[in-house]
């Protein structure tokens, strides 16, 4: 795993002296990528396991301070530790000139060459890097892997995928016909997909090394954890953690005891973060809503740019914007969860602002006439009269937008939020089962939203008898 685009990373100060002032190492990996770095159940609770894993534990223990994973998909982490939520990255990430540029990079520390993953019906149709010519080939994007097959296969069909089951996942069903991959994490996938294997090719630049990356002109914390790595290796302990890593993947529990909790604290942070998103996106949405029918042509404007802002950019941009920029712009260090739940409020608010906004205009203009010459004030009006009918209309809207929110949720999984998608990506990474987990991600996502369906729908059939 590997590269990043970067963009130039500094430290205000040594990242050093602020690890130690706080007292606690802030340490982004992506968990998906054993036997490097990993998650697993021990006795009904998660913990992160992998060869990187345990390097940063001593790390840490070295420096006297407590460890914090930051668990995110690997082209978010730059982004992650140059707006300071995190102090490094360890996750098998290679230093290359290009990148040595933008960050620091720390003594290597392990060794990995790089295969081509095939079916075992194809064996005999790649001999030799030649053969790949116009053939589609997966890698991970923004990787080692990319740029070696962009160099070494100019020839063939690049498949750029953002995650590595994605990738061993489009082999796997043939939507690929090879994928480039480290050959460590390989062997763990090919022991759980018998049906594929390596292809009997090389690279000409096919070793690589992995190193942790650090912000620029840090030379104390550079040189604090270039002290652990030396002593790890002198010591031996990258080979413990090594055979540690190979021992933790292939336990013999069954796939649910392994992995049921994963699903289980997915759902209940779906649920949860869609429930915030919605109650709170109502509020928001109620105010921007009479803003937008006010007389006030400031206060229509202030709601037009608002929701049409929100409306037209994407739900992932809106993400990382509240993600980083909470930390880039305003200097608050929140977490992932906070801020998806804050990008699933604005956006749910400029949504439900047109839905309140649709519902009332809906109402025939003649009962605020009529409430008005009855004597009743304007907010008297809205109150009693006009509202009352509104939310007839409004709610089946907003049933629609909760259920639509529970699907979206699932995009907050790229900051690291540990939600339902987040949950089964990090069981693909785990199992080396790209498929299964994602299977049952859907059919819970389809479970939720249809009693949530029918919930509506009872709602909506007893609110028409009084029509």
């Amino acid at each position: 795993m590997a590269s990043l685009p970067l963009s130039l990373v500094q430290a205000k100060e040594d990242q050093f002296d602020i690890v130690k002032k706080r007292g606690v190492l802030k340490v982004g990996l992506s968990a998906d990528f054993a036997p490097m770095e990993f998650e697993r159940t021990v006795n009904g609770k998660r913990e992160y396991a992998g060869i990187d894993v345990d390097l940063i534990k001593k790390i840490a223990k070295d420096q006297n301070v407590k460890l914090q994973i930051v668990n995110m998909s690997f082209d978010s982490l730059l982004g992650a530790m140059k707006t300071g939520k995190i102090d490094m990255i360890a996750s098998g990430m290679t230093p290359t000139a290009e990148r040595e540029k933008e960050v620091d990079f720390s003594n290597n520390y392990f060794s990995v060459t790089q295969k081509v993953i095939i079916q075992k019906k194809d064996k005999n149709k790649f001999k030799s890097l030649k053969d790949f010519k116009d053939v589609p080939v997966s890698v991970q994007k923004q990787t080692t892997q990319e740029e070696l097959a962009q160099k070494e296969m100019p020839d063939a069909t690049l498949t750029s995928l953002t995650r590595t089951p994605e990738v061993i996942m489009s082999v796997n069903t043939g939507k690929t016909k090879a994928a480039v991959i480290d050959s460590i994490v390989g062997e763990a996938y090919l022991t759980q997909n018998p049906s594929l294997t390596f292809a009997d090719v090389e690279f000409n630049d096919s070793k690589k090394t992995t190193a942790i990356a650090v912000p620029k002109d840090s030379p104390k914390f550079l040189d604090a954890i270039n002290q652990s790595i030396k002593d790890a290796q002198d010591k031996g302990l990258i080979k413990e953690y090594e055979k540690k890593a190979h021992k933790e993947m292939f336990d013999d529990a069954s796939f649910l005891s392994k992995y049921g909790t994963f699903f289980i604290q997915g759902i209940g942070a779906t649920i949860l973060i869609s429930i915030i998103g919605v109650i709170f996106g109502s509020l928001i949405g109620g105010i921007f809503a009479f803003l937008k029918l006010s007389s006030s042509k400031i206060l229509k404007a202030i709601a037009w740019v608002y929701i049409e802002f929100i409306r037209g950019t994407p739900l992932l941009v809106q993400v990382f914007l509240v993600y980083f920029g909470t930390t880039a712009v305003l200097g608050l260090d929140l977490s992932a969860f906070v801020c998806g739940t804050l990008a699933l409020i604005l956006n749910c608010g400029a949504y439900i602002a047109e839905i309140i906004r649709a519902g009332i205009k809906a109402v025939d203009k003649g009962q605020m006439e009529a409430a008005r010459s009855l004597g009743l004030t304007h907010a008297q009006s809205m109150n009693k009269v006009i509202m009352p009918q509104a939310i007839k209309n409004i709610l089946p809207a907003l049933g629609n937008e909760f259920i639509t929110v529970i699907k979206e949720s699932s995009i907050v999984s790229v900051i690291g939020v540990s939600e339902l998608m987040f949950n089964a990506q990090v069981v693909q990474g785990a199992s080396f089962d790209p498929f299964t987990p994602l299977l049952i991600a859907a059919i819970a996502y389809f479970v939720l939203t249809f009693i949530l369906s029918r919930v509506m729908n009872v709602i909506e059939r007893r609110m028409s008898v009084s029509d």
